[in-house]
């Protein structure tokens, strides 16, 4: 009985034991039995990351409890709770599957025509012919014209380049308002939102929009990573949620 209950105290001391100390934990990456290099490991609950090598070999200090999320942008994200049973073994394999192939982005673009030139001496010559040829000018009688009136064609260019340019300014605009969703959707898988974040499914969109708003987004852009890509959304998710609980006036 004695030797029963200090078997018990002693595993349970085990256990104790390596879940609170830090291991260095080794493991695979595979895909259909192929290693897979350059994954990114990231100990989600510790903060550090490592990457797979080319044999598709990794390791990284973990505890019991800690979550570990394995990227590749070619595959589905996968995450793994460890569990004193992984430490033990220290031989962790994880299985990744590939994305099914997408086709690239479609861009529509309007076809632009050569303009039709006229200079200005050309209209003054075609002003001139209806002046001769104009009844009300030489017999008084109205032809339904506008004499002197205004010089629609001439108003019309400007209008048009007009808007031209405002288009082009809000579409650039608008591009460079996508590119972070862009990124975001490239690294961060949707359930990441809802499960991680509990946002609602309905207002992904505006926190992302919320986000995007924010000039420190731009700074993903130059330093690509998914550990920074999350912190910024996690803090981001703690202004958002103490917007949304302030009064209205």
């Amino acid at each position: 009985m004695k030797a029963k209950l200090l078997t018990t105290i002693s595993f349970f001391t085990y256990q104790l034991s390596i879940s609170q100390t830090e291991k260095l934990l080794h493991g695979k990456v595979l895909s259909n039995n192929y290693p897979l290099k350059k994954v990114e490991v990231i100990n989600k609950t510790a903060k550090t990351s490592t990457t797979t090598d080319y044999l598709g070999d990794f390791s990284i200090l973990v505890k019991a409890k800690d979550s570990l999320l394995f990227f590749s942008k070619d595959y589905f994200f996968t995450r793994l709770k460890i569990t004193p049973e992984d430490i033990s073994k220290n031989n962790l394999i994880i299985n990744m599957v590939i994305k099914p192939e997408e086709l690239d982005e479609v861009v529509v673009t309007s076809i632009k025509l050569n303009p039709f030139k006229i200079s200005q001496q050309d209209l003054d010559d075609i002003k001139l012919t209806k002046d001769a040829l104009s009844l009300q000018k030489y017999t008084g009688v109205y032809n339904g014209t506008i004499t002197n009136g205004a010089d629609f064609g001439r108003m019309g260019t400007g209008l048009i380049n007009l808007f031209k340019k405002d288009k082009d300014k809000e579409l650039k605009k608008k591009t460079e308002q996508t590119v972070f969703k862009k990124l975001v959707a490239a690294s961060i898988p949707s359930t990441f939102f809802t499960k991680d974040l509990k946002l609602p499914p309905e207002e992904v969109e505006l926190f992302l929009d919320f986000c995007d708003a924010d000039p420190k987004s731009k700074n993903l852009l130059e330093n690509n990573n998914v550990l920074t890509t999350m912190d910024f959304l996690y803090a981001k998710n703690e202004m958002f949620k103490k917007i949304k609980m302030e009064p209205k006036n």
